[in-house]
């Protein structure tokens, strides 16, 4: 027995959310992997300036060695992140800890607390405020009053003069002009990059969490039409035994008319029937019986013809042009989903609509094109969610919506657009991975 390719659900996916959080920790980690690269140039220009400009001799061998271990880590952190999926905050949070430590060795060796780049311990804080943990974040505070504390109490070889009172001119106030513009800066790029990738992050889990809405919306729907269709079989399978009565009784044989009347009432009945076996097919219900192989242009032929001969159809055009013809599987979803398209397009424009199929690379593209109304610019930015359609009766728009989670759960997507000068096209995109046998699949 063939299998149904498996979709692409929600629950089919690894945490959508926590996938999400991991993605975002991993940009975050990339953030501060290109800081600290700034920070190693920033230091290697410093030194050199304060050591030859200001003639502040400077212990460069120790500050070249804490220098070297910094770049060192940042190399290591760069290849081990770079194929990464995932960033824990401990992660973070060690890599903020080494940032703290190595710019407590460069201050030590540098003028200790009276060295004015004291200062970028604040920003050491500002980044664990924004990427850590409450309880990480208060750690780094304490590392860095700490180190801070840590430097008055020990000092280190180097004597910095200052004397504010000569303004700009003194070099410590340089330093500390620079200190704050070098701190200001650094704030604002990369606080702004790490807000929009939060900001990203929560959009994704939004949009997650709608689709999760949308979907349980779908499952108590299944469940109310799986109900419906289980009482709808009776009352049809006793119509269906009138009707066959009907035909055999004096009044309707003798009336050309009224056996016509009787043979549009049986091609009706037959149609409901057959929407109540889909509505039991889609809940799972009958899939005692092997899916059926067919191939893309047998399965859109055969859809066409059955959905042209249930409707009152007055104008259709249908143009194939696919291609190559590819093995797949008959899936009632996949058929319910372009009916439901061709359905509401059939609405909006009873005199003409159209259908094309066509292959853009590995994907399947499906154009359902009307000469109605077309859509109302309010529709168009909220296509696809239940309970938009301007037909303006109850219940309306939940054709598009299941559609469009139909496609959605099969990995594509459906996209409308008004043409021009009127009437609108519903796009239907369905990767054929997706809708291929394993087999074909496979030898691909």
């Amino acid at each position: 027995m063939q299998d149904l390719p498996l979709p692409r659900t929600l629950d089919a996916e690894a945490p959508a959310s926590t996938a999400s959080r991991d993605s975002a920790g991993v940009k975050n980690m990339h953030q501060l992997i290109q800081l600290r690269w700034i920070a190693v140039i920033g230091q290697v220009a410093t030194i050199v300036f304060v050591h030859f400009a200001f003639g502040i001799a400077l212990p460069l061998a120790p500050m070249a060695i804490v220098l070297a271990c910094l770049a060192a880590f940042n190399l290591v952190s760069l290849l081990r992140w770079r194929h990464r999926e995932k960033v824990t905050n401990g992660a973070l949070f060690l890599a903020l800890l080494v940032d703290v430590v190595t710019l407590t060795a460069q201050l030590y060796l540098s003028g200790g607390a009276a060295n004015p780049f004291v200062f970028l311990y604040l920003l050491q804080v500002a980044l664990a405020a924004v990427l850590l943990r409450s309880w990480a974040s208060w750690a780094v505070v304490f590392a860095t009053s700490a180190c801070f504390i840590a430097l008055t109490m020990f000092a280190g070889p180097v004597v910095i003069p200052a004397d504010p009172t000569r303004g700009l001119a003194d070099p410590y106030v340089q330093g500390m002009l620079l200190c704050f513009v070098l701190n200001a800066t650094l704030l604002v790029v990369f606080i702004t990059r790490i807000g929009r990738i939060l900001r990203a992050r929560d959009a994704r889990l939004a949009d997650l969490r709608q689709r999760a809405a949308e979907e349980e919306h779908i499952v108590r729907m299944g469940l109310l039409a799986s109900g419906a269709a289980h009482e709808l079989g009776t009352p049809l399978a006793t119509l269906s035994v009138i009707l066959g009565d009907w035909r055999r009784m004096a009044p309707f044989t003798e009336q050309p008319e009224l056996l016509q009347e009787l043979d549009e009432m049986q091609t009706q009945l037959h149609r409901c029937k057959t929407i109540v076996t889909g509505i039991l097919l889609s809940a799972g219900e009958t899939r005692g019986e092997a899916p059926a192989e067919t191939t893309v242009g047998a399965f859109l032929d055969e859809l066409v013809d059955e959905w042209r001969t249930t409707r009152p159809v007055r104008g259709f055009d249908y143009a194939n042009g696919f291609g190559e013809d590819l093995p797949i599987v008959s899936d009632s979803g996949l058929k319910q989903m372009i009916c439901n398209v061709l359905d509401n397009a059939l609405e909006a424009s009873p005199d003409w609509i159209g259908l094309e199929a066509s292959r853009d690379d590995d994907r399947l593209v499906l154009k359902v094109s009307d000469i109605g109304p077309g859509f109302a610019p309010a529709m168009l930015s909220h296509f696809g969610k239940p309970y938009q359609s301007s037909k303006g009766r109850p219940g309306g728009g939940l054709g598009l919506f299941l559609a469009l989670n139909v496609a959605r759960t099969l990995g594509g997507s459906i996209t409308a657009q008004n043409r021009s000068p009127r009437g609108a096209i519903v796009t239907m995109t369905l990767p054929l991975s997706a809708l291929t046998l394993v087999e074909a699949a496979d030898e691909q």
